[in-house]
């Protein structure tokens, strides 16, 4: 048996998380695999969790509120597109990770939590790293947040049984959304593109089920 040092036992896990989890999910923009092993993922895992860093699951983060699982937080990278240029809203900071990997792809992100103490850990993990081209703020976003709007990029990182309007409506032309809609045990991941003013475009990309958004607006329940 070959005695592997930290470093390379962590670089193992992380290929294999690459190679095994996020590849065989259709994820193979190489912009966004190369990006995999650059921002570091265990650097935003709570320290009780490291060993989990490169796992298939959600990492709990304290609140109630966990990460996404690796596979899809690089399918949102691939299937909004980001652009050096682009301005992004990500709707729920939490541990900062992916948070992180949108600054690296893209111009800014402006990043809102409904928890403060997700808001300040994150920023001080995104400064430690030296990722300086964030906004971080603390707030209810469930329902839109058009402050720095208009954005090319917005990433819900939790789901909504309903879709705010004013997401769609703070999208650049040319500007995409990535939400997750609907209510467990089956949501669907959509990608809503601007086509121009009051011009959107759906696309339903895979079925999933993560946590929801805190305050997301709810369907109205007809009762007789």
């Amino acid at each position: 048996m070959v005695h592997m040092d930290g470093d390379a036992a962590r670089e193992r896990a992380r290929f294999n998380m690459v190679e095994q989890q996020i590849r065989p999910w259709e994820v193979l923009d190489t912009r966004v695999l190369d990006l995999l092993h650059v921002v570091k993922r265990e650097d935003y895992v709570p320290a009780a969790y490291a060993q989990l860093a490169f796992g298939d699951l959600e990492i709990p983060i304290g609140h109630g509120e966990k990460m996404l699982s690796p596979k899809l937080e690089a399918r949102i990278l691939q299937d909004v597109g980001v652009n050096p240029g682009d301005r992004i809203l990500e709707v729920g900071t939490g541990s900062g990770y992916m948070t992180a990997l949108l600054a690296s792809q893209g111009a800014h992100v402006y990043s809102v939590d409904l928890i403060e103490e997700f808001t300040h850990s994150a920023g001080e993990r995104l400064s430690r790293h030296g990722i300086t081209n964030v906004t971080l703020e603390s707030g209810d976003a469930a329902r839109g947040w058009d402050k720095h709007g208009p954005y090319d990029v917005i990433v819900l990182t939790g789901s909504t049984p309903v879709l705010a309007e004013a997401f769609q409506q703070s999208l650049s032309p040319g500007g995409r959304l990535f939400a997750v809609v609907g209510e467990a045990p089956v949501m669907e991941a959509r990608i809503i593109t601007c086509a121009g003013a009051g011009s959107y475009g759906t696309v339903s990309l895979f079925e999933t089920c993560i946590p929801a958004l805190r305050n997301a607006p709810q369907r109205t329940r007809f009762t007789f």
